[in-house]
């Protein structure tokens, strides 16, 4: 994965916390790196892995300044929840036991960061939950060891609040080199830690996996994991830039007459860099906004559900003898034509 590519965001509202619980306020951090805090698209927001890079680096110094007790990293992993995805949440706490939560942790991967590919390892009487350097996504940043940092609390926290007592968990593990803050570790986490590991994780028991739970309610968690796959299944491909503004002009849908520089502002990207990756992947917006305007015009269509005018108007063509022209460029019909291939002409003019 190279440094411009983007990453989702929908962790935004941690990072506001995290950097209040430190003493200092994010905002300022937000506009140098040109990120914008947009909580009513949170599910569409993503961020350039260099942007996120700064950001982190510039949060580790802030809490230093401000709250020196203190370590960034650490306090962004503790104040992680799924406040946005609660079908997570309540597939957790209603599992029968550790085992089956842990499924949970291959969707962080899928729907909050593509970075966090957090995986379940068991061998003789021991158990581990560690990140993986594994994944497609893997790459060495500076902050590469903040984000280590920030997953453990999080894992932690998890585990915890499944097992009801943190000194479960045996020992931390990190695969970095002991940093010149390693005292704070202990201090913070309050169970062993040890470095030079061969993986960031925790370390547990093996036998807590499969202890029944106090929060078990079969009937939830499978409405649970249901609606958390439903939502998985709904996610534009990571790889691709075009895939990800086609999905953002079908959620979004007044964007496909606002221009490539309002899109590019929905994607946290500059609009040279949007159209030079569109480019890279042999498209260009005014394609990709034709694609996913016929592609609504031929639902709308075959599920009957506006006439020509309103259709028109909410595809954003000034008229219906400019969307007629339109689909006809698209399809080689004009949208009565089409229709009628579909039988559908009863009801619409």
């Amino acid at each position: 994965m190279d440094k411009n590519d983007l990453i989702p965001f929908v962790t935004l509202p941690n990072w506001i916390r995290a950097a209040a619980a430190c003493g200092f306020s994010i905002d300022p951090l937000f506009e140098r790196f040109g990120i914008q805090a947009d909580l009513i698209h949170l599910q569409e927001a993503t961020i350039e892995i260099r942007a996120m890079d700064d950001l982190m680096q510039a949060c580790v110094e802030a809490c230093r300044q401000h709250s020196p007790d203190k370590h960034f990293p650490f306090v962004l992993g503790e104040t992680f929840n799924f406040e946005y995805l609660p079908e997570i949440e309540t597939y957790i706490s209603t599992s029968e036991n550790l085992r089956e939560a842990t499924h949970a942790l291959r969707w962080v991967r899928e729907l909050v960061n593509p970075y966090v590919d957090l995986r379940l390892a068991e061998e003789g009487r021991l158990a581990w939950i560690y990140l993986s350097t594994e994944s497609e996504y893997e790459i060495q940043t500076r902050s590469a060891i903040y984000y280590a940092e920030s997953v453990q609390p999080t894992v932690l926290k998890f585990a915890r609040h499944l097992l009801g007592s943190q000194s479960q968990v045996r020992i931390l593990r990190f695969r970095h080199p002991p940093p010149d803050y390693a005292s704070m570790y202990e201090d913070y986490f309050h169970i062993p830690v040890a470095f030079n590991q061969p993986y960031d994780g925790i370390e547990f028991d093996r036998e807590l996996l499969d202890l029944p739970l106090q929060g078990a309610f079969p009937a939830l968690h499978e409405q649970a994991r249901y609606l958390v796959e439903q939502r998985v299944a709904a996610q534009p491909q990571r790889k691709g830039i075009a895939a990800r503004v086609q999905h953002l002009l079908q959620t979004r849908p007044e964007l496909s007459t606002a221009g490539i520089e309002a899109c590019s502002q929905a994607l946290r990207l500059h609009t040279r860099s949007l159209q030079r990756k569109l480019k890279d992947e042999g498209t260009h917006f005014g394609e990709l906004v034709d694609e996913v305007r016929f592609r609504q015009a031929v639902e709308a269509l075959q599920k009957n559900e506006h006439n020509l005018e309103r259709l028109s108007e909410k595809l954003g063509f000034a008229d219906r003898r400019s969307f007629t022209r339109a689909f006809k460029r698209w399809s080689g019909l004009s949208p009565s034509q089409y229709r009628k291939t579909l039988g559908t002409h009863q009801g619409m003019s």
